[in-house]
C-alpha cells in the first residue's frame, strides 16, 4: 500500500478508497429524502480482492460514516458490511435509522432505474 486515500464522489453516490489515485474500493449509497430528515442508504461496500485483509473496508466505512454524520444525514445500513461495522462501532448509533420497507422499495426502484438507463 502506497498512497491510500478516501474521497467522496457525490455525483456517483459513493465513497471511494484509492491507492495512488486508482479506485480500489467503494461504499455505494442512495440519498433518501422520504423520512423526517435526509438519509443515506448504504447498500454495497467492496474492496478489490488483491487489497483484502488489510483493514481498508473499515477505513472506507469510517470515512463514509464520519462524513455522513458530519453532514447531518441519517445512516440507513442495508449493506451487510456496514451493518456489521456499525455493530462494532456504537459511536454511530445516534445517527442510524432503522431500515424500513420504504427504504428497500426506494432502493430497489433506484437501482432498477439505473440499470435500465
Amino acid at each position: 500500500m502506497s498512497d491510500i486515500t478516501v474521497r467522496h464522489t457525490p455525483g456517483r453516490e459513493r465513497f471511494e478508497i484509492l491507492d495512488a489515485g486508482n479506485v480500489i474500493g467503494k461504499a455505494a449509497y442512495k440519498e433518501y429524502d422520504g423520512g423526517e430528515s435526509p438519509q443515506r442508504i448504504f447498500y454495497h461496500t467492496v474492496i478489490n480482492e488483491e487489497y483484502g485483509g488489510q483493514g481498508l473496508a473499515g477505513r472506507l466505512a469510517t470515512a463514509a460514516l464520519d462524513s455522513t454524520v458530519e453532514d447531518g444525514i441519517g445512516i440507513v445500513p442495508v449493506c451487510p458490511f456496514i451493518k456489521k461495522f456499525l455493530a462494532k462501532h456504537p459511536e454511530y448509533l445516534g445517527s442510524v435509522v432503522a431500515v424500513a420497507p420504504a427504504h428497500l422499495e426506494f432502493l430497489e426502484t433506484a437501482i432498477a432505474a439505473r440499470t435500465r438507463g
